[in-house]
């Protein structure tokens, strides 16, 4: 037991990322199931969609699972609703001001993490009164910090700074980066992009085998001036980067950027026009698995390592 695994109530401190169009009920009950914590990602849900999710992950687990809410969500009222009628648990607050639903919802009694990309956010979000907090370095898919944070930098950090439990997030897939974040005092891990290559994932398999392909290299934050995010180098990321280099204005920006494009490539397959966020680790995910298969080996990995370095340390003096 430590920090996290008190607080979910979970076998293992692995936490899986609330990702849209990847992350619904079968996934996050399978993670679950599989001693981690599974999160459902509400942010490309309707509210009916969102309320049909739940419910079939509550038939599917009887582990506790979260619900990640983007603060920036136009019907947030509604899914806050939602997950109080169906009583979840815990809630990832991420995209937005943590003190704005944070006591609300902990006067209903559920827990509040809130994602955050910087010492500076992470304290407020501790001053919030969140219960804990994900630390998301550079490396991290999706949305991310406009500060270009590596994750082994902003791991100590943070907890320097912080007194309530760190989860550690972005460019973490095996075991040994687990350990890895651990020892830069991080009381958890979550991660997205290795359960993106998951069979339970609501993914596209086209996207899930985009991901497996991609080596070294392939992805690249971009957006800045919008919303900053992290994509896999296809053809509408170069078009993207085209209007970058004509000095195109942010508003020729949004409208090649337009509706519906993460949606497009990652739940309908498109890879050519569609947005394909994932992060810098898809280069070291070489297949696509059955979630307790993945966690399993992520843990076995994880106590490898461990024994790995007290053997290290019985064999130096200082």
């Amino acid at each position: 037991m430590n920090r996290v695994t008190e607080l979910f109530n979970i076998n293992y401190p692995i936490i899986q990322g609330g990702m849209i169009w990847c992350s619904g009920w079968e996934l996050a009950s399978a993670v679950s199931n599989a001693g981690g914590l599974g999160i459902i990602g509400s942010g490309s849900m309707y509210p009916e969609v969102l309320r049909t999710h739940l419910e079939k992950c509550r038939l599917a687990t009887d582990k506790p699972f979260a619900v990640n809410l983007p603060m920036l969500y136009p019907n947030i009222e509604e899914h806050i609703q939602s997950i109080i009628d169906f009583e979840i648990p815990i809630v990832f607050t991420s995209a937005g001001n943590p003190k704005t639903y944070t006591e609300y919802l902990k006067s209903k009694g559920i827990k509040v993490v809130h994602v955050v990309s910087s010492v500076k956010f992470a304290k407020k979000a501790e001053e919030a009164g969140v219960d804990a907090v994900v630390v998301e370095g550079f490396e991290a898919g999706g949305h991310n910090g406009r500060d270009e944070t590596t994750s082994m930098v902003l791991i100590p950090s943070v907890v320097k700074e912080l007194k309530i439990p760190v989860i550690a997030a972005g460019g973490i897939s095996s075991g040994k980066s687990m350990f890895a974040a651990m020892a830069l005092g991080a009381d958890g891990v979550q991660m997205g992009s290795r359960f993106v290559a998951s069979l339970e994932a609501s993914a596209h398999q086209l996207f899930k085998e985009e991901v497996v392909k991609a080596k070294e290299g392939d992805t690249m934050l971009t957006l800045k001036e919008v919303t900053p995010v992290r994509l896999i180098k296809n053809k509408f990321y170069q078009e993207l980067q085209q209007k970058y280099e004509s000095g195109a204005s942010i508003e020729e920006i949004k409208n090649l950027l337009g509706r519906g494009r993460a949606k497009k490539g990652m739940f309908e397959g498109d890879l050519i026009e569609g947005e394909l966020e994932i992060g810098q680790v898809s280069g070291l995910i070489d297949e696509i698995q059955p979630v307790h298969v993945i966690i399993k080996e992520i843990m076995q990995e994880f106590v490898e390592t461990k024994e790995l370095v007290l053997n290290l340390n019985s064999k130096f003096t200082f």
